[in-house]
């Protein structure tokens, strides 16, 4: 499946990298993203790249996820906001116009 030895993989887990389960007879149990993660860094261990380099890489790149999921959030709570104060003011504005009609009425 991912055609690399078992040394690399063990390097790879000595850096925890990524952190496969165990079978009960000790095998490696990768799930799909960590196979994702895995064949990324073979591809930077062919492009000259050191197993610290790569986990901090990667380390880096599940921060900015995180930053962007958070960042996405945000933007859809302030979106939420500006919609609630657009009908806030809207509403307040229509008060206004009444209260000012009311009065002028009563004059």
């Amino acid at each position: 499946m991912l055609a690399v030895k078992q040394a690399f993989l063990r390097r790879v887990d000595d850096l925890q990298v990524v952190s496969p389960q165990r079978s009960a007879g000790g095998q490696r149990r990768y799930t799909r993203v960590e196979i994702r993660i895995i064949r990324q860094v073979v591809s930077m261990a062919d492009e000259g790249m050191t197993m610290p380099a790569i986990r901090r890489i990667i380390e880096l790149k599940g921060q900015l996820a995180e930053v962007t999921r958070q960042r996405d959030e945000l933007a859809m709570r302030l979106s939420e906001v500006s919609a609630e104060r657009d009908r806030l003011a809207r509403q307040t504005s229509m008060v206004l116009r009444r209260v000012s009609r009311d009065r002028s009425e009563e004059e």
